[in-house]
C-alpha cells in the first residue's frame, strides 16, 4: 500500500488528486492532508481517506478543524511550520499543490524522503529551481511535473535524448481576454478576469491565465525543469486547449501531447508513473473536434511573457523577485487597488528597482535568500502600487 501525502488538498489540484485515489482506496494509505481556510472540506476528505493528520496553514482555523475531527483519531495541527512538518513525514508519493511561494518550504522538505515528489507548485522551480533540483539529486528523489504543459513535455521526452531537443512549445489558451480589443483590457473587472473559457481552476490561477502570468511562470519552469536554453522555449496560443505542449527535435519532428483539458490526466500520469493506468477522463473524438487552431501571442496583450524572458536571461534570484512581485500585484488587483494591466507594470518596476539595487543576478541562492528576496519584492511592489495610486 502506497503512503500518500497531499499538500494543498483543498485546492483544485488537490481535489482532483483525491478524486483519483478515492477510486482505489485499497491501494493508498493517506499520511497527511494540508489545506487553508476550507477546513470543512479538509475534514471531510481526512475522514473519507482515513488520513493520519490534517493540517490547516492558518492557526485561527485550528479550533474549527479540531472540532470537526473530534473523535476520529485523526491528528490536527496548524500553521506554516506544521505544514512543513507534515511534508517531512515519510511517504512514498507527495503531491505539492500549495499555490504560490508558500509551497516552497514544504516542497523542499518533502525532497528529503528520497521517494517521489509530484510538483504542481510551479513557483518552487521559478524561485528556487537550482536548489530544488540539487536537493532532489542529493536525496535520490524523483521529481515529476504535474502542470499539464510540463507533464506533456515530460511524456514526449520518454525514451528521447534531451540533447536532440531543438525546441519546446508550451501552449496557452489565451485566457478570458484572448479575443478582447486591446483598448478594453484596462477596464477589465475582477469578475471578468476570474472566468476561464476552458479550465475549471481557482480564482488566482484563472486571473494569471488571463494576464498570461501563469504562462510566464511556466516558461521559466520549463527552463529549470528540463535544462534547456531560454531561446529553445516558445509559447503559442491554442484556444482549444487540447494540445498541451510539443517537443521539437533536431530532425524537424514535433511530438505533441494531445488530451482533454482535465488535470486528472497529468495528475494520474504522475501518480501511476512509470505505468499508465485507466483514468476517468474524456476520450477525444478527433472527427467531432474537426480542427485545432494556433496563433502567436500578442506582446502588447501579454507583457508578462517578455518579463519571463528577462527572468530567464538574468537568472539568479530574479525569479524569486518576479514571483513575489507578481503575487503582490495580483493581491492588489483582487483588492481593487490597481487595474488589470497595472499588474505587469508593477512587476516590471519591481524588477527594475531590485536589479539595480539588490544584485539579484549574482546573489547566492539558498532557501533563506529566496524567501528574503520574495519578501523584499513584495515591499518594492507595494511601493510601485502606491505610485500608481
Amino acid at each position: 500500500m502506497r503512503r500518500i501525502t497531499i499538500l494543498g488538498a483543498t485546492g483544485s489540484i488537490g481535489q482532483n488528486t483525491i478524486d483519483l485515489i478515492a477510486r482505489q482506496p485499497d491501494r493508498y494509505h493517506v499520511v497527511a492532508l494540508t489545506g487553508g481556510r476550507n477546513v470543512a472540506q479538509l475534514a471531510r476528505d481526512a475522514i473519507a481517506l482515513r488520513a493520519e493528520v490534517a493540517v490547516t496553514c492558518y492557526d485561527d482555523c485550528r479550533a474549527e478543524l479540531a472540532n470537526l475531527l473530534s473523535g476520529t483519531g485523526i491528528a490536527v495541527a496548524s500553521g506554516p511550520a506544521a505544514v512543513t512538518e507534515a511534508a517531512s513525514r515519510p511517504a512514498d508519493w507527495i503531491m505539492s499543490a500549495i499555490v504560490g511561494v508558500a509551497g516552497l518550504a514544504p516542497g523542499y522538505a518533502a525532497l528529503s524522503h528520497g521517494t517521489t515528489l509530484a510538483l504542481a507548485n510551479k513557483e518552487s522551480l521559478v524561485t528556487a529551481g537550482p536548489i530544488l533540483k540539487s536537493a532532489a539529486t542529493r536525496h535520490g528523489t524523483r521529481l515529476l511535473p504535474v502542470d499539464s504543459e510540463h507533464s506533456a513535455v515530460f511524456q514526449a521526452l520518454v525514451g528521447e535524448d534531451i540533447a536532440a531537443v531543438e525546441r519546446i512549445v508550451i501552449t496557452a489558451s489565451g485566457g478570458a481576454f484572448r479575443d478582447w480589443p486591446l483598448d478594453k483590457l484596462a477596464r477589465a473587472t475582477l469578475a471578468e478576469a476570474s472566468s476561464h473559457p476552458n479550465w475549471a481552476m481557482g480564482q488566482r490561477i484563472t486571473i494569471d491565465s488571463a494576464s498570461m502570468f501563469n504562462k510566464a511562470l511556466e516558461l521559466i519552469e520549463a527552463k529549470e525543469l528540463f535544462g534547456v536554453r531560454p531561446d529553445q522555449i516558445e509559447t503559442v496560443i491554442h484556444p482549444e486547449s487540447l494540445i498541451h505542449a510539443l517537443v521539437g527535435f533536431r530532425d524537424g519532428a514535433l511530438m505533441a501531447h494531445v488530451g482533454p483539458p482535465d488535470m486528472r490526466h497529468a495528475i494520474g500520469y504522475a501518480l501511476h508513473w512509470p505505468d499508465r493506468q485507466h483514468l476517468p477522463v474524456e476520450r477525444l473524438d478527433l472527427a467531432k473536434i474537426g480542427q485545432m487552431t494556433f496563433r502567436a501571442p500578442d506582446p502588447a496583450r501579454y507583457p508578462a511573457l517578455a518579463l519571463a524572458r528577462r527572468v530567464m536571461e538574468e537568472g539568479g534570484l530574479t525569479g524569486a523577485a518576479f514571483n513575489g512581485a507578481k503575487e503582490a500585484a495580483l493581491d492588489a488587483f483582487i483588492a481593487g487597488q490597481i487595474g488589470f494591466l497595472d499588474m505587469a507594470r508593477v512587476v516590471e518596476a519591481t524588477l527594475d528597482k531590485m536589479s539595480s539595487q539588490d544584485g539579484l543576478q549574482n546573489a547566492a541562492m539558498s532557501l533563506d535568500t529566496v524567501l528574503q528576496t520574495d519578501k523584499l519584492a513584495r515591499i518594492r511592489a507595494a511601493e510601485s502600487i502606491s505610485d500608481l495610486g
